[in-house]
């Protein structure tokens, strides 16, 4: 068993590192043909033009063949595997009645036949075969052995092919090509512009590559590189000379050396001279080193791979410094990362950022939310996305779709345009509702409400006509310092959100920290974040913490008097009791402090779902309810909304979200309770047909969408939108229930605020 896994691990890791698909096939062919004691290995991929399966790698048939064989799914055994998604392990191939014969390949001398599919997301790309000259059946070993390389395989052969269809060596060594990723919208919108890689700190794994004209500045700024890390290693050598052995301090020496001009210095250089850049030519060396070491059996040179690592990300960590001052940002660009941060966004100037693309997170992570609030079209989770080589590439964002498109066609670009175009035409259409009430056409009002973290959100959200904040995120100035805050300084940041929108009403949720929300002074280290301490338990259980806050709340809402508090993550009747009971003591010590104020409005979260169980309950003893649809919907479904593997699954139009929400309206309102809801569901135009629908008092939403959600409630009947959800109700599909409400919505002439690229083909 061990000697299998090391064997997977070793066949993976240099199929990794191969530059490109071809010679990642052929490494995958000549090892598993090499690890099977087979007499023939190969690949043939699936290519999507002609749906054919074609032979593209072979170690053992006839190489002439290659490019040359193919069968249509319906044809031969590699057709049978690929179509039935199984293995196929057969003692005499030719027996078979689907087999077919190519002369071609001269593999009439081989008997036995073991073929497995290569499945990436539910997609078949090709089938993995391996052929024996003696008639025999491939026993379970060897075809577990054979099934689990081609699992394995199947991403990086997508990840070499996704590079390929970029930078122009297609399957067929066709010319750049356009390429299709999908990923999970993130905001809507749609841009066309330029890709900026953005690189996280001294990260050598996801350095792009990059041509560059003045290779003799690119030899200059990393020979300074290797003098700044010699320097560094001198200088560290010499201060622990009295604290370390002579063979301990050795490795210092072995740093030198490997720095010297005839070992990985020189070698950079040699890249550097084809016309690579500095940081990829290191990225291209290391990376082999690192390869070498870690497939040595020798436990000792095997280590030697983190030395070689360490001195790669030391070297990168100067060059990146050094860039840091000269990186442009062209006009549209669309930053790609592999994870991006709140702080990538702030570093482009202002104007120029027109569309964000995240290889990890989903459509509600917090730079989701966070691009949402900024109107940016924005797409997460482009899992396959070889964001290391689309430095400098056109780029076209679907955040409707959470389509990106690569090297788009002319005809793409100009049909996303108008889209772009018809964006900004209704964005201006839109801004003259601001002085308008939220109200449908037989007369129903709908306050809408934002939600609010950073001061930026304030002007935005009194740009758009916002009638107060339904949820004000406290925990944004926890995540900005070093430690938390005084009761003083939340009381500074708290009076100012209060006298910005005084005297409309502002809902402040208490701490609401874990899950995916770190404090960097205050790390929660869980197996399962989202199933473990986090909002309200974590408060209640750091008293000191909630009894400062809740403080700071209520100074400073002296003389305002428009503070509501809200509980976050409240999963039952004990919590809220205990909750109530410590603001009524921190309200207590405020009044003895001198300070008038009456007592706040509270409300509690429904988030969980045993809440939503116990609606009349936990209603009956607050003064309002919110309902925070991300995390209800989340925990109803199971399903983590930052992980793009699962991400299709979360869906807020799911029947038991739809009915779950029901429940609350009516268990608040039998008590005669408002409810309000401030999740993302709220800010759909859609979705928030059916909000208005089901009863509720009020929608807080991010600003952005704002408008559109009051243009679309202004264009409908409260009546027409019962009808609606009455009709929705009753379907048992997520996706049924969205083509219906869309389709019903563009028959009214109301398609428009939905998705204007909802016409472009994909």
């Amino acid at each position: 068993m061990r000697a299998m896994l090391n064997t997977l691990r070793k066949i993976v890791q240099e199929v990794n590192a191969a530059k490109d698909l071809k010679a990642a096939l052929t490494i995958i062919v000549q090892r598993v043909k090499e690890a099977m004691g087979s007499h023939v290995c190969s690949v043939y991929l699936l290519d999507p033009d002609s749906n054919r399966f074609v032979l593209m790698a072979t170690d053992g048939l006839n190489k002439r063949s290659i490019g040359k064989v193919s069968m249509a799914p319906n044809e031969g055994l590699v057709g049978l595997v690929g179509t039935r998604e199984e293995p196929l392990n057969l003692e005499h191939a030719s027996e078979h009645p689907r087999y077919m014969y190519f002369p071609e390949t001269g593999e009439e001398r081989y008997a036995s036949f073991l073929g497995a599919p290569i499945i990436h997301h539910r997609r078949v790309m090709g089938v993995l075969v391996v052929q024996q000259k003696d008639r025999r059946q491939f026993d379970e070993g060897e075809e577990a052995f054979l099934v689990t390389m081609s699992a394995q395989l199947a991403g990086v052969i997508a990840h070499a092919e996704a590079t390929g269809s970029i930078r122009g060596l297609g399957k067929q060594g066709k010319g750049i090509q356009e390429a299709r990723f999908v990923g999970v919208p993130g905001s809507p919108g749609a841009a066309v512009g330029t890709a900026v890689v953005v690189l996280p700190p001294a990260d050598l794994n996801v350095v792009p590559d990059k041509a560059i004209d003045d290779i003799q500045a690119e030899l200059a700024l990393f020979g300074k590189a290797l003098e700044w890390v010699r320097e560094d290693m001198q200088e560290l050598s010499a201060k622990l000379a009295s604290q370390l052995r002579k063979e301990e301090l050795a490795l210092f020496e072995v740093y030198l050396m490997m720095l010297d001009d005839n070992a990985l210095g020189n070698e950079v250089r040699k890249v550097i001279k084809t016309g690579q850049w500095a940081q990829g030519a290191l990225r291209q060396v290391v990376t082999e080193h690192v390869s070498r070491f870690e497939l040595m059996d020798d436990a000792y040179l095997r280590e030697r791979a983190s030395d070689v690592r360490d001195l790669g990300r030391r070297l990168l960590a100067y060059l990146q410094e050094e860039r840091k001052q000269s990186l442009v940002y062209p006009d549209n660009s669309i930053l790609v990362s592999e994870e991006l941060s709140p702080a990538m966004l702030g570093q482009v100037p202002e104007g120029k950022l027109v569309g964000l693309v995240s290889v990890q997170g989903s459509g509600n992570s917090h730079v989701a939310i966070l691009a949402r609030a900024m109107g940016i079209p924005t797409v997460m989770g482009v899992v396959d996305l070889p964001y290391s080589k689309v430095d400098g590439i056109q780029l076209i964002v679907d955040g409707y779709h959470g389509e990106v498109f690569t090297n788009p066609s002319e005809l793409l670009r100009k049909q996303y345009a108008e889209v772009v175009e018809e964006e900004r035409q209704l964005a201006q259409g839109l801004d003259a509702l601001r002085e308008l009430p939220c109200e449908t056409l037989d007369g129903q009002r709908m306050p809408l409400w934002v939600n609010t973290g950073l001061l930026a959100d304030v002007k935005r959200a009194q740009e758009r006509g916002a009638e107060g904040v339904g949820l004000y995120r406290t925990e944004v100035p926890f995540m900005n310092g070093e430690r938390f805050p005084s009761e003083k300084e939340q009381l500074a940041n708290y009076r100012e959100q209060l006298a910005a929108f005084h005297p409309l009403p502002v809902t402040m949720r208490t701490l609401d920290i874990g899950g995916d929300k770190a404090l960097s002074y205050f790390p929660i280290k869980e197996d399962n974040p989202f199933l473990g301490w986090r909002g309200i338990r974590i408060t209640l259980d750091h008293p000191e913490i909630f009894l400062v806050q809740v403080r700071a709340m209520l100074k400073a809402s002296e003389g305002l008097n428009n503070l509501r508090i809200l509980l976050p993550m409240i999963s039952g009747i004990q919590e809220m009791e205990e909750a109530l009971h410590l603001i009524h003591r921190a309200w207590g010590e405020v009044r003895d402090e001198g300070v008038d104020i009456p007592m706040p409005s509270v409300g509690v979260m429904i988030e969980i779902p045993a809440a939503v169980y116990q609606i009349r309950e936990l209603a009956r003893q607050v003064d309002f309810i919110s309902v925070g649809s991300n995390d209800l919907t989340q925990y109803l479904l199971a399903v983590d909304r930052n992980n793009p593997r699962v991400a299709d699954l979360y869906d807020f139009l799911h029947p038991a979200v739809l009915h779950a929400l029901k429940l609350v309206v009516e268990g608040a309102h039998a008590e005669g309770k408002p409810v309000s809801i401030c999740g993302e569901m709220a800010g759909d135009p859609a979705a928030a047909v059916l909000l208005l629908a089901m009863g509720f008092d009020s929608l807080s939403m991010n600003a952005t969408n704002l408008p559109k959600v009051k243009w679309l409630l202004r264009q409908i009947s409260a009546s027409r939108a019962r009808e609606l959800l009455g009709q929705l109700m009753t379907i048992d599909n997520p996706q049924v229930i969205h083509s219906t409400l869309h389709l019903a919505l563009r028959n009214l002439g109301l398609g428009r605020v939905i998705n204007p690229a909802a016409t472009i083909q994909s």
